[in-house]
């Protein structure tokens, strides 16, 4: 297996598993992950919040852990990375409103280089227009978006465990598809 350059990029309060644990899992298949966060430089944090499902009609929130930015975002060039990970969290919903954030989106979805977005990470690719007449899966709650978009809502099959791959693009809607999303994520690195 070749070792790719991987970019994730994460705000404040993205969700902890799914900065932290997808990280690990692609480091640990040989894969450089570089994390980036808009005003953030190598050697920074952000927080994350921990997302369960424990009955209510919404997940629940809890502190997370501190997760280590490793490269300085303004110096942080698209071209030089072979795939995206977005992570899902509250992070989304205002890193979709960073026109940095979403060029180097663009670049990905106008390269056709493989992209992860999981749960709320997929309301940063419809803000860069990456989920217009494309099938993608989210968090429930984002679906609206993506069909307001023009893109089409792909339902967990029985549970959240599940991920959907079109083309370049993997998503899933929560991080109980952890095996899922990153094993089919991994497919397209190859």
């Amino acid at each position: 297996m070749t070792s790719k350059r991987i970019l994730m990029i994460v705000g404040d309060f993205v969700e902890d598993y799914e900065a932290m644990v997808p990280l690990q899992m692609l480091q640990l298949l040989g894969h450089d992950v570089a994390t980036v966060c808009p005003e953030k430089s190598a050697g920074d944090h952000v927080v994350t919040a921990i997302h369960d499902f424990e009955g209510h009609q919404t997940y629940s929130e809890k502190p997370g852990h501190r997760f280590a930015i490793t490269h300085d975002f303004d110096a942080t060039d698209p071209a030089t990375f072979d795939a995206l990970i977005l992570p899902g969290g509250r992070a989304p919903e205002y890193l979709r409103l960073d026109d940095r954030v979403l060029e180097m989106v663009a670049h990905f979805g106008n390269s056709n280089k493989p992209i992860a977005a999981i749960c709320h990470g997929p309301q940063i690719l419809v803000a860069a227009g990456i989920v217009t007449g494309r099938r993608c899966s989210c968090y429930p709650a984002v679906a609206p978006e993506i069909r307001a978009a023009g893109g089409t809502y792909v339902e967990p099959a029985d549970s959240m465990d599940s991920a959907h791959t079109e083309g370049n693009l993997v998503t899933a809607p929560a991080w109980p598809a952890h095996p899922a999303w990153i094993r089919q994520f991994n497919e397209l690195l190859q």
